[in-house]
């Protein structure tokens, strides 16, 4: 398994924990991510000989996304990756004949081989997924939580403002079907980490950060071990944004749309209902509530050509 091209590294514990999951690259324009893991497996290689006391509980799996993708340096190639995880999908890619299976349907196939093959050689108690993205927009850092209170509570130990509502928003992402009975029995908790824009060198010692805290929050490693100078960056991006808020709208775009955002919107940004955000072939999009704008699209490809999300309390 460690010859698969889409496994980054893995690194074996001491002592029985979880299996840390941490995806990158699912978007192959997205590669702080994958960059981040590389290091953090060296961390992990040269911690024992700075800190003899350090101990590992448990697996941490890096998986790269979206090999095609990436060597392109595009979002994907022929449709997005981080849309397709159904059972409907994984289903029918496994009976497909190869020659039958476009670009993102082979990714498809050989990730959900590699995870469930990982699973059953490891039979962990429990799974922890983090799949780690950057945004084409500038602006804060944020996680995507699901329903399950445990993963707003590791999204918060990121530093990290938590977005909830969102996998209502969307549908066949990764943390949709491995928080949804397809781990073999064995229960699983996921969180998306959002490190920032695309091109920013930061992004990459962000997503090392978050990595990191999710390690210690789960109890993979101790508090202080694999020391982590990055951790700040996670406090100063998050600084003055809301700790939790709720999605409230999300703008599907079509390929047909010739979607064009306005320019100059970032992450968390205010915006008053009402607002111009954006033009299509239909004319002017407004927003439809007081609150906040994520992941404004300032990309050719995309699914979404924004997010509204505000606080339960108030419209920011």
């Amino acid at each position: 398994m460690q010859d698969n091209e889409h496994i980054i590294g893995r690194y074996d514990g001491t002592l029985p924990g979880p299996l840390l999951l941490v995806f990158s690259g699912m978007h192959g324009n997205e590669l702080a991510g994958v960059r981040a893991l590389e290091i953090l497996f060296d961390m992990l290689k040269n911690e024992p000989l700075v800190n003899p006391g350090f101990v590992f509980h448990g697996v941490l799996l890096g998986i790269r996304g979206n090999l095609s993708a990436i060597r392109e340096g595009k979002r994907f190639i022929c449709k997005d990756l981080n849309r397709q995880w159904t059972p409907e999908n994984i289903a029918r890619v496994r009976r497909q004949e190869p020659d039958q299976l476009d670009a993102e349907d082979r990714e498809l196939l050989e990730l959900a081989n590699l995870v469930e093959m990982a699973i059953s050689h490891i039979q962990p108690p429990r799974i922890v997924l983090i799949d780690l993205h950057t945004t084409s927009a500038e602006g804060g850092i944020f996680a995507i939580a699901t329903d399950d209170p445990e993963s707003v509570r590791i999204g918060i130990a990121m530093h990290a403002p938590v977005i909830t509502g969102m996998l209502q928003g969307i549908s066949g992402t990764l943390l949709h079907y491995f928080t949804n009975n397809n781990t073999g029995g064995i229960p699983a908790v996921g969180i998306g980490f959002e490190g920032g824009q695309h091109d920013d060198p930061l992004s990459v010692n962000r997503c090392i950060a978050a990595i990191v805290n999710c390690m210690q929050s789960i109890g993979c490693v101790k508090a202080h071990d694999v020391e982590n100078h990055h951790d700040e960056l996670l406090i100063a991006y998050s600084k003055g944004l809301p700790r939790v808020v709720d999605l409230v709208e999300v703008h599907r775009v079509y390929p047909d749309d010739q979607f064009t955002m306005l320019p100059g919107y970032h992450n968390f940004q205010r915006v008053k209902k009402g607002q111009l955000l954006a033009h299509d072939r239909n004319g002017p999009i407004y927003a439809v509530a007081t609150g906040r704008i994520l992941m404004p699209l300032y990309q050719p490809q995309g699914e979404e050509g924004f997010f509204l999300v505000r606080t339960k309390d108030a419209g920011n």
